[in-house]
């Protein structure tokens, strides 16, 4: 698997209390419903309509019973409101053109067994593009996840689905949704394309799928929360804006896990864009903690933090200040950085220098564990055999050659036996949609969307500047290479928003990768921050 296509597949890669979802206007037909229709009645099986089997469950964590109502489905959103929509043309006229539409699937659980309409509610999704919310859902933060083994490739089925004691179900209810195309859901209509599988349209389609979902389950009073990982933060930054223009929706926060928010941030490609050079330096502290966890460090740190408040200091001082030089940089200086990069990321001091002090993520992962082994570019504390020893980039991501099987069947097997959906259906756990999407975004005030590599960091920031009680919680994981967390710290000081608006942002940091929750103690301290971030930010009062 390429580096590019692993992470559009994440990059990417919750006693009964009260909080049951009121029941929609109309209840939709039940899920089962579509596998009995007759095999050869194609057209009832490409129509696409709201779905919904709810269910009832309990996990037991802490010594305590919590008792949920789950509902696991479909919900159909529409480019724009279809009671807008010219009439179809008579019979007579040929059929009534394919409507432009994106039935989204979602599982969401609210706790106790009668409704709360004021209950904290959070909207939860993964990123790609091209991602489900499987890892979320199952790995995170719903009641049931699957246990994995952390850092190494665990054996084959059968997989353990355990009660998850980092649920945020106490704290908040819960819906996982999938962007459109993925999970359960399809799209439909001439413009799909364009319509969904881009920045913009994206996170409009998720802007109606809450409108939509707050309206039916009587929840528009509720504390709304949006948490987004990997791509899923650029969905996040982007939909924030849009639910508060669009929908008059303000959130009382946002967390964003293994954060990109500017594209040129990313060390994945970056030889391909020469002359912005930031990212190499914004990806050394990354590369630091892979070489300490690893070993293979000419003088071992003691501890990590220490070691990493150190590299980045170099990173943003004489590293970058040698990468801006380009050409002009003075020999004597040149040497002194590649002692120092060879220093804090264990490479050669003579490779360094031929790659002329600019290392990329694959090439990274490629070589700082020899010739042998390759190093996760999701989480580098997962190694795995070297494909190819003589490829310049690693050819495939350990870690998620190690997860995609226990996830991808822990859920199929969970949304069927507990869940009671998904019979006769196809559940796309990742896409290709990478090869589709179109990346350019129209930031707040641009009359168009610009030929540029996305940057929704306008969007985050006109929205907190435009709800100045909003606030953001970002999570990232040491050994991620995928989206350094010194690149999320970076873009979140580099906002330009007022001081008074900047006091909103926390950061939250752990020795885990990517998908931070893979790593059992950081999940654990993972789920309380989030859950104390609620706690401080649901009241009425938690903005004066």
């Amino acid at each position: 698997m390429s580096n590019t296509v692993a992470w559009a597949a994440v990059a990417c890669l919750l006693t009964a209390a009260t909080g049951a979802a009121a029941p929609p206007r109309e209840a939709p037909p039940k899920a089962q419903k579509q596998a009995e229709a007759p095999a050869d009645d194609k057209a009832a099986l490409k129509e696409l309509k709201d779905e919904v089997s709810r269910t009832s469950g309990s996990i037991t964590v802490g010594g305590r019973v919590l008792g949920y109502q789950a509902e696991a489905g479909l919900l159909v959103v529409h480019v724009k409101d279809p009671l807008d929509e010219e009439p179809p043309p008579p019979a007579d006229k040929g059929p009534p053109p394919q409507p432009t539409l994106a039935a989204m699937s979602y599982a969401a659980y609210f706790l106790g067994a009668s409704a709360e309409p004021q209950r904290p509610i959070t909207f939860v999704f993964n990123g790609g593009p091209g991602s489900s919310t499987i890892w979320l859902h199952m790995g995170a933060f719903g009641p049931k996840r699957v246990a994995i083994v952390d850092g190494e490739h665990g054996p084959a089925a059968p997989y353990r689905i355990i009660d998850n004691a980092n649920t945020l179900l106490p704290e908040t209810d819960l819906v996982f949704i999938d962007a459109p195309g993925t999970g359960f859901g399809h799209v439909r209509g001439a413009d799909k394309d364009k319509a969904f599988f881009s920045v913009d349209g994206d996170a409009r389609a998720f802007a109606n799928f809450i409108s939509e979902f707050l309206s039916r389950h009587g929840r528009w009073n509720s504390p709304k929360y949006l948490f987004g990982e990997s791509y899923g933060t650029t969905r996040a930054a982007t939909l924030a804006l849009v639910l508060q223009q669009e929908k008059g929706l303000d959130l009382n926060g946002v967390m964003l896990l293994s954060q990109i928010l500017s594209f040129d941030n990313s060390v994945d490609r970056v030889d391909a864009n020469p002359g912005v050079d930031q990212a190499y330096a914004l990806a050394l502290p990354t590369y630091a903690a892979t070489a300490w966890y690893h070993k293979k460090l000419p003088s071992m740190p003691a501890a990590l933090e220490p070691f990493l408040a150190e590299v980045e200091q170099f990173a943003l001082g004489d590293y970058m200040t040698a990468l801006l030089a380009g050409d002009r940089l003075a020999p004597e200086a040149r040497a002194a950085v590649v002692a120092r990069l060879h220093a804090y990321t264990g490479l050669a001091a003579d490779y360094i220098d031929r790659a002329d002090l600019r290392i990329t993520g694959g090439v990274f992962e490629q070589h700082v564990l020899g010739a042998e082994t390759t190093a996760g570019r999701l989480d580098a504390r997962f190694t795995g055999p070297t494909i190819d020893p003589l490829a310049k980039e690693a050819d495939y991501d350990p870690q998620m050659a190690a997860i995609a099987s226990p996830f991808v069947a822990a859920f199929n097997d969970y949304a069927r036996r507990e869940l009671k959906y998904g019979e006769g259906l196809q559940y796309k756990y990742m896409t290709h949609l990478i090869e589709v999407w179109d990346y350019r975004h129209q930031p707040p005030g641009a009359g168009a969307p610009l030929p540029q590599a996305t940057n929704v960091m306008p969007d985050l920031a006109l929205a907190m500047k435009q709800n100045p009680n909003l606030k953001v919680q970002m999570h990232g994981g040491y050994y991620d290479i995928a989206t350094p967390y010194f690149e999320a710290v970076f873009e979140l000081h580099h906002l330009q928003v007022p001081a008074s608006i900047a006091r909103n942002i926390e950061i939250r940091l752990y020795p885990s990768g990517h998908m931070v929750y893979a790593n059992e103690a950081a999940g654990a301290a993972l789920a309380r921050n989030a859950a104390a971030f609620i706690r401080r930010t649901h009241g009425a009062a938690a903005g004066n």
